[in-house]
C-alpha cells in the first residue's frame, strides 16, 4: 500500500485509462444497462480519489474499483426497483456481488461492448461517439466538440443510444462467423471515424480533438489483439499507423501544409512505419483481402519512397483499381483518378474525375475540387482551374491547407 496522494491519483488515472472500458463492459454485460454501469463506475473512481490518498493504493486497483462499482449498482437498483421483476433483477445482481473476483478473473468484455455500440440498431453517426464514451470514458462535451456538435445534442444522442441497447436487448456478443464481416466493419468504421477526427488536427494539440488519433490507434490495437485472426482488424491498425507516422512531416517549420509527395521522409516516425508494415504482412497471411488492407497497402507504397526515393504510381493505381472494385466510394474514385493522372496523364485523370460529376455528394467535398483544379491547371485550363480552386478553398476548414490552395490559385492568375 502507498498513501502518497500523487501516487494514488496517478494509479487512479492509469486504471481509468487502462480499465475503464473493461469495467463498464463487464458491469453492463448481463443487464445491458450501459448508463447504470457508467454511473456506478464513476462513483467507484470518485471513491478511489477520496480514499486512496488516505488509506493507500490497493494491491489490485481494478478489482477494488469493480467491487465498489458493483455495490453502488446494487444499492441503486435496491432504491429504484420494488416490483416482482425488480426483485428478480436485484437477485441477479446480488448473486454477482457475492462472488469474489480478482483482476485475473475479470473477463474482457470490451469487444462485445463495441459490437453492441456498433449494432445495426444504433444510428451510424453515434456509433463512434458511443464507443469513445463507453470504452475510453470520454465525456459528452469532449466528444461533441470533436464531432462538431453541441454538447446537448451529443448528450441526447448518446442517451438515446444507450436506452436503445437496454430497451431492445441488443446483445453483448461477438457475432458468429457468418455475420461477423458486416458487424466487424461497423466496429472498424467507428474506430476509423474516431481516428480521422484526430487526424484532422495535424499537430495533435487541439483540445476539442483530445488526441483522438492516438485513442483511435489504441482502440485498433485492442480489436486486433482480441481478434488476432481477423485480417481487416490488422489492416485498419496498419492504415492508422502509416498515417500517424507522417504527422511531424505534414507541416513545415512555418506551419504550412506539406502534401505527401513533398514531405521529408526523414521526419516520419520510422518505428511506426515498421510496425504498420508488420501488421500489413500479418494481415496478408490470413488469405482474405479487404478494404483496410488495400488502403494500408497504398500507404505502404508511399512509405517505400523512404527506401527507393520514388513513388510507384503504377502499383498505387493497381491497388486503387482493386479497392474501387470492392468499395466503389467517391473518395476511392478520386484517389484512383489522381493515380491515373500520374500513370496515364492529366487528360485520363480528369476524364476519370468527370465520370463522378453527377454524384451530388461531391459538391461539398474539398478533395474532389482540389484534385480537379490541379488537373485542369496541368492542362493549361486556367479559368476553370481557378473556379475549381475557389470551390476547394471555400470548403476547406484547415487554415494551412486553405493557404496552400490559395497559393496554387494565385500562381494561376499571376
Amino acid at each position: 500500500m502507498d498513501s502518497r496522494p500523487e501516487i494514488a491519483r496517478a494509479v487512479a488515472e492509469a486504471a481509468a485509462r487502462q480499465s475503464y472500458g473493461k469495467l463498464v463492459a463487464w458491469l453492463a454485460a448481463r443487464t445491458r444497462d450501459v448508463a447504470a454501469a457508467e454511473d456506478a463506475l464513476a462513483d467507484a473512481f470518485a471513491a478511489a480519489l477520496e480514499r486512496w490518498p488516505r488509506s493507500g493504493v490497493p494491491e489490485k486497483p481494478e478489482a477494488w474499483l469493480l467491487a465498489v462499482a458493483r455495490r453502488r449498482r446494487v444499492d441503486a437498483v435496491r432504491r429504484r426497483l420494488t416490483s416482482e421483476a425488480g426483485r428478480d433483477h436485484l437477485k441477479l445482481i446480488a448473486e454477482e456481488t457475492e462472488a469474489r473476483m480478482t483482476d485475473e478473473d475479470l473477463p474482457d468484455e470490451r469487444l462485445r461492448l463495441m459490437f453492441a455500440c456498433a449494432h445495426p440498431a444504433i444510428e451510424p453517426g453515434v456509433r463512434a461517439p458511443l464507443i469513445l464514451q463507453t470504452i475510453l470514458g470520454f465525456d459528452a462535451a469532449t466528444i461533441a466538440s470533436a464531432f462538431l456538435l453541441s454538447p446537448a445534442t451529443m448528450g441526447q444522442r448518446l442517451v438515446r443510444a444507450k436506452s436503445r441497447i437496454r430497451e431492445t436487448g441488443i446483445p453483448f456478443r461477438v457475432p458468429e462467423r457468418a455475420e461477423l464481416g458486416e458487424r466487424l466493419d461497423a466496429v472498424l468504421e467507428a474506430i476509423y471515424a474516431a481516428f480521422a477526427e484526430g487526424w484532422s488536427d495535424p499537430t495533435g494539440t487541439e483540445t476539442r480533438h483530445r488526441n483522438l488519433a492516438t485513442e483511435g490507434i489504441w482502440l485498433g490495437r485492442l480489436v486486433a489483439s482480441l481478434l488476432p485472426d481477423e485480417p481487416e482488424a490488422l489492416g485498419l491498425l496498419s492504415l492508422m499507423l502509416f498515417a500517424e507516422a507522417r504527422r511531424a512531416a505534414r507541416r513545415d517549420t512555418a506551419g504550412d501544409y506539406v502534401p505527401l509527395a513533398e514531405q521529408d521522409h526523414a521526419l516520419w516516425d520510422h518505428a511506426l512505419v515498421d510496425e504498420a508494415e508488420a501488421c500489413l504482412r500479418g494481415a496478408a497471411t490470413k488469405g482474405v483481402i479487404g478494404r483496410y488492407q488495400l488502403e494500408a497497402a497504398v500507404q505502404s507504397v508511399h512509405a517505400a519512397r523512404r527506401l527507393t526515393g520514388r513513388t510507384d504510381w503504377i502499383a498505387i493505381r493497381e491497388l486503387y483499381d482493386a479497392l474501387f472494385s470492392i468499395a466503389g466510394s467517391p473518395v476511392v474514385a478520386i484517389n484512383r483518378a489522381v493515380a491515373i493522372a500520374e500513370t496515364e496523364g492529366a487528360v485520363a485523370g480528369l476524364a476519370a474525375l468527370y465520370v463522378l460529376g453527377d454524384d451530388k455528394r461531391l459538391n461539398g467535398y474539398q478533395p474532389y475540387w482540389a484534385a480537379r483544379a490541379g488537373l485542369l491547371a496541368r492542362l493549361g485550363q486556367g479559368p476553370q482551374a481557378v473556379e475549381a480552386y475557389d470551390r476547394a478553398i471555400g470548403l476547406e476548414r484547415d487554415p494551412a491547407v486553405r493557404r496552400f490552395l490559395q497559393a496554387k490559385r494565385t500562381a494561376l492568375i499571376q
